[in-house]
């Protein structure tokens, strides 16, 4: 068992690592403009000059699948950024607390997550507009409810624990009992949340851009190359194969650490 552990670990932080670099890098350098248009590079295949050969206006794949990675990666950071901090907070609250507020807020959450996330935030974007900007604002506060939950059960796991109970007898306030005393014996749990929710957010950006209602032009994403590149699929492949590819691995990467930290913690 030890020895399966360490192989999703290990594969699933080369991974994590590998996807991760390729995005950042694509912050910061192309090889060409992501932009730019070229009539005589037009579908052009997979070349030492186009590793990943163009598209139908002669734009570069590699630097478009390197700049949409970059825009992916930190939209689903941004998501769970927003969803995480807020999920913990309302969650450690509600759990250590309880009470009449901790049942309205669950209620509240529970209604949240009777839909999918992916079809409420079609509803935000239709309301408030498309955007790189908007779907980071309407897909973290959607992520919010499953962020607290997670949360809630594990602080109700431990609130009447032995240790609490002395904490609270030696005049141990109410904020540090939760951050410093229940918070840090529930972040492998969180952690493992954490991989589940990156890669949600990453599926739920790339389906809004995929339908034409997140990332906007000139600015990319995964989902938005994969959604251009649908009518070529036959005639130039490579349009689909490189950015559904980085996508994919991805979601494989963050999955099979999730994975070993759930496996780790049940030999724990």
């Amino acid at each position: 068992m030890g020895k399966r552990r360490n192989w999703y670990l290990t594969l699933g932080l080369a991974l994590t690592g590998l996807t991760v670099g390729f995005s950042a890098l694509g912050l910061v350098w192309t090889p060409y403009s992501p932009t730019a248009l070229s009539a005589a590079d037009r579908l052009a295949g997979p070349s030492l000059a186009h590793p990943f050969g163009c598209d139908h206006m002669g734009r570069d794949v590699l630097s478009r699948t390197l700049s949409g990675a970059g825009a992916t990666l930190s939209i689903a950071l941004a998501v769970l950024a927003i969803g995480f901090v807020v999920g913990v907070v309302i969650g450690a609250l509600c759990g250590y607390y309880g009470g009449v507020v901790d049942a309205a807020v669950m209620r509240v959450c529970d209604a949240v997550a009777a839909f999918p996330s992916v079809l409420l935030g079609l509803v935000v974007i239709a309301v408030i507009g498309p955007g790189k900007y908007n779907v980071i604002l309407a897909l973290g506060v959607l992520f919010i409810p499953s962020f607290a939950r997670l949360t809630r059960g594990e602080f109700l796991q431990y609130r009447d624990r032995d240790f609490i109970r002395a904490a609270r007898l030696m005049g141990v306030g109410g904020p540090r009992i939760l951050f410093r005393h229940i918070l840090p014996n529930a972040w492998p749990v969180l952690l493992s949340g954490l991989s589940i929710g990156f890669n949600n957010a990453v599926l739920a950006e790339a389906s809004m851009s995929y339908l034409g209602i997140g990332v906007t032009p000139p600015d990319t994403s995964l989902g938005r190359m994969v959604s251009e590149a649908q009518s070529y699929f036959v005639t130039a492949p490579w349009l689909v194969l490189f950015p559904a590819l980085v996508m994919t691995l991805m979601i494989l990467g963050a999955g099979l650490v999730g994975e070993g930290v759930r496996e780790r913690m049940g030999e724990a």
